[in-house]
C-alpha cells in the first residue's frame, strides 16, 4: 500500500468522514443517495458495537473502507467475522487499498481469537475475486447463499 494513505479504525465520530463513501458504495450497488441515513447507520453500528469499521484516508479524506460484523456458528460453536462490506472509490483503485483493508480486517479479527472470517463477492465482480484469491481466500462449493426479502408484500 502506498505511503501516502492511512488506514484508520472507525470510530462514531468518523461517521461525517465516511458518509460519502459509504453513500457512493450504496449508490454502487443500485441504491438512491442518501448521505444522512448513511451517517445515522455508520454511527448506530459503531456506538452499539454491532460492527467494526476500518478506512483509508487520502489528504484526510476517507477513500476506501471495510466493514466487518460477527456472526455466530452454531455448527463449529464459535464467532466468524463476516466482512460485510469492501469498497475502494474509483479514483484510488488499483493501488493495493483492497487488499491492505482485507489484511487490516483479517490481523483484527485473529487478533480477536476468531478462526474464521468470509465475505460474498457478486459473481461479476471478478477484481474483487482475483484479490481474494491472490490472499489465500478459498471459495466455498459447497454452500449456497440464498436471501428472502421480507418487504416484499408476496412474502
Amino acid at each position: 500500500m502506498p505511503d501516502e494513505f492511512d488506514i484508520v479504525h472507525a470510530q462514531s465520530d468518523h461517521a461525517n468522514d465516511l458518509a460519502p463513501l459509504f453513500d457512493a458504495y450504496r449508490c454502487w450497488h443500485g441504491m438512491k443517495s442518501d448521505p444522512d441515513g448513511a451517517r445515522s447507520f455508520i454511527r448506530q453500528r459503531i456506538t452499539a458495537g454491532e460492527s467494526e469499521i476500518f478506512f483509508a484516508s487520502h489528504n484526510n479524506r476517507a477513500v476506501a473502507f471495510t466493514q466487518l460484523c460477527p456472526v455466530f456458528c452454531s455448527v463449529s460453536m464459535d464467532c466468524v467475522w463476516m466482512l460485510n462490506d469492501l469498497y475502494v472509490t474509483e479514483s484510488v483503485r488499483r493501488k493495493g487499498l483492497g487488499s491492505a483493508l482485507l489484511e487490516t480486517a483479517i490481523e483484527f479479527v485473529r487478533a480477536l481469537g476468531a478462526n474464521r472470517i468470509r465475505l460474498e463477492i457478486k459473481r461479476n465482480n471478478t477484481a474483487a475475486q482475483a484479490v481474494c484469491e491472490t490472499l489465500g481466500w478459498n471459495l466455498n462449493p459447497e454452500l449456497l447463499h440464498y436471501s428472502l426479502n421480507l418487504s416484499d408484500s408476496n412474502n
